[in-house]
């Protein structure tokens, strides 16, 4: 089978790999979609010559990888130790794209990302992911995928809208709350959309035109270009003086995030959830006399990811609007020079 392997220094290559036999608590999956996630670009981007860990804090792997984080298929093969309760063929499924040493709290808990016992594989990063025909996983990391959902649906859900919508729980958000939202690309759109089904106010700020006005589209309240206006003192102004309850951004931009902590009310909550760079802050008149809480959301549990689904399902939003590119795998080239712009919306590989 041929996969997409990013090969530094924005350049993508189609690889020949063999088609996957799954080893005995394994399964392989056929893709049906696999979404593209602003995370890829740290890979896309990433100098050929450089070494150690990479943006996301994780060493790559010497050998060339299947890209793509964000899988959504069907069973076709399963290993002599997986029961048809864990992975019925046919079924359709969603990928949470971690194994860790599956046995410790964290593991056990859906959360094997945090496992702290053994080095985290991250499909897609540095094993491979859902860019292919086929993709090879433990059965625990499967999810299954309700069937009023896409395909395309479902690849979202298994990075960024899922990752949105862990951040916005964490946070406790609800009908009485303001939210602004830096960064309107597809993690910060899905927040947008996803924060007004539950019934908040959004004030959504991005640098691009096009992407604020597909935030207008999902039903932000306002828009805000901190290009063109202070974004802190627009949110000052939209909330009659008082700030938003709370703030979560999703640009790893140091600028963003130093303007969202500031214009977080008394009392609030500010919540990081790009990956990558830093932010400096003075403490006392920015968190320390204004009581704020600052935390920190990384992508969300297996639990989590069955219940955002469910919720999707449950208000029926239509999370497939966030495509605004389909692609065939050998556009990948084409896919991820559009993709970088970081103009547009989400796009994705349907197989």
């Amino acid at each position: 089978m041929r996969g997409v392997v990013f090969t530094g220094d924005r350049r993508v290559e189609l690889m020949e790999f063999p088609d996957p036999t799954p080893g005995p608590d394994e399964v392989v999956l056929e893709m049906k979609a696999s979404g593209m996630c602003g995370s890829d670009l740290h890979q896309y981007r990433r100098s050929s010559a450089a070494g150690g860990a990479n943006a996301t804090g994780l060493p790559p792997n010497p050998n060339p990888v299947i890209g793509g984080h964000e899988p959504c298929g069907v069973v076709v093969a399963r290993g002599t130790a997986v029961d048809e309760r864990a992975a019925r063929m046919g079924a359709r499924v969603m990928v949470h794209h971690y194994q860790g040493c599956t046995q410790c709290q964290h593991c056990r808990s859906g959360w094997q990302q945090l496992c702290q016992t053994v080095p985290v594989k991250v499909y897609g990063n540095n094993s491979h992911g859902g860019h292919a025909r086929y993709i090879k996983v433990p059965a625990n990391t499967l999810v299954g995928l309700p069937d009023a959902l896409s395909y395309e649906t479902g690849a979202a859900i298994s990075c960024g809208t899922g990752t949105a919508y862990s951040a916005l729980r964490r946070m406790n958000l609800s009908g009485n709350d303001t939210i602004a939202i830096f960064g309107q690309g597809p993690v910060g759109l899905s927040a947008t959309q996803l924060a007004k089904a539950m019934g908040a106010r959004v004030i959504a700020l991005d640098i691009s035109h096009e992407r604020l006005a597909r935030a207008k589209e999902f039903g932000a309240d306002a828009v805000v270009n901190p290009k063109e206006t202070d974004a802190v003192e627009a949110i000052r102004d939209l909330t009659h003086g008082l700030y938003a309850d709370l703030t979560l951004d999703t640009s790893s931009s140091p600028e963003a995030r130093l303007q969202a902590i500031r214009s977080t009310k008394v009392w609030g909550t500010m919540c990081f959830v790009g990956e990558g760079g830093e932010v400096k802050i003075d403490v006392s008149p920015h968190l320390l006399r204004r009581q704020l809480t600052l935390i920190a959301s990384w992508t969300f549990s297996t639990i989590i990811q069955e219940e955002c689904a469910r919720f999707v399902v449950d208000r029926n939003i239509a999370v497939d609007r966030l495509f605004t590119d389909r692609w065939q795998l050998d556009q990948a080239e084409e896919a991820y020079r559009k993709f970088d712009s970081q103009t547009t919306g989400k796009g994705v590989f349907l197989l």
